[in-house]
């Protein structure tokens, strides 16, 4: 097959007909674009960027619309509807993805929310999506280095913190006692990575850790009070929970930050706040 299903395909318009234009899939043959997805001034010879699944009669069908996931991907959707063969999720396209009852850790349930991979079924050769992430994980040694930013998928709460999905490959964790934002299931972050262990787990930071941190925020801090004629009612008897939702940091982190200013003689502690010298 040369056209990748359940993923992005740039496809040449081959013919305009009265319900849309078709599409060369080469091998596949023609692919019906839909009028509904069909750019404006489109023409025969162009190049479109399309998403190709199936219609509800199992035919490759292409759109525009940009879907919640792609074939070897993970996402975190909602279930759209529950039948006797399964569960079927809201991806944001016409046609909801499938979730076999093999597939579900437990039976899922309308409304509610669930992390999934999705991936072309083998045997049926449909794209369906699976509740067992484990299963789908990379097997391969992560190459990372301490510090470095990547994307994770919070996937489930934990004793020691939150499991996360790493640049969609890899299973992480962001220890509870380095946590301090909410999170929940589905959230989509930027993390730093601590330390890849000999299991190949992946140990990771919602900040930055050590001295490049407290710099880096110095800077913010700095800019923060210049910002407001010179002047933060927050300083290091502040609650924890004001500075967070303030500067998005640790008070730990604020406190070393402050120190760093004060001894640079760029700011003057008051009892009511921080003043810019």
């Amino acid at each position: 097959m040369n056209v990748k299903l359940g993923k992005y395909n740039q496809l040449t318009v081959v013919k305009e007909v009265d319900f849309g234009v078709y599409l060369d899939g080469d091998d596949d043959g023609e692919i019906l674009l839909p009028t509904r997805y069909v750019p404006e001034g489109c023409k025969p010879d162009d190049v479109l960027n399309v998403f190709i699944y199936l219609d509800n009669e199992e035919r490759l069908i292409a759109t525009t619309l940009q879907p919640l996931v792609q074939v070897g991907e993970f996402a975190c959707l909602e279930v759209a509807w529950v039948n006797e063969f399964g569960a079927f999720l809201d991806w944001g396209l016409m046609k909801d993805l499938f979730v076999p009852f093999r597939e579900q850790k437990m039976k899922m349930q309308k409304g509610r929310k669930y992390i999934v991979h999705a991936h072309v079924d083998e045997d049926s050769y449909r794209i369906v999506a699976s509740a067992k992430v484990e299963r789908y994980l990379s097997k391969d040694f992560p190459d990372y280095q301490p510090g470095q930013v990547v994307d994770v998928l919070v996937w489930q709460k934990t004793d020691l913190g939150f499991k996360v999905i790493v640049e969609n490959k890899f299973s992480g964790l962001l220890y509870q006692n380095e946590i301090f934002q909410p999170l929940e299931t589905g959230m989509q972050l930027k993390a730093y990575v601590k330390q890849v262990r000999e299991d190949g787990k992946i140990d990771l930071a919602l900040q930055q850790s050590g001295a490049k941190k407290v710099d880096d925020f110095s800077e913010v801090l700095l800019q923060h009070i210049k910002e407001n004629d010179g002047f933060t009612p927050l300083n290091d008897k502040s609650d924890a929970d004001d500075i967070y939702d303030t500067f998005g940091v640790s008070k730990k982190t604020f406190k070393k930050a402050v120190g760093d200013l004060y001894k640079k003689r760029l700011i003057v502690l008051e009892g009511r706040g921080i003043r810019l010298a």
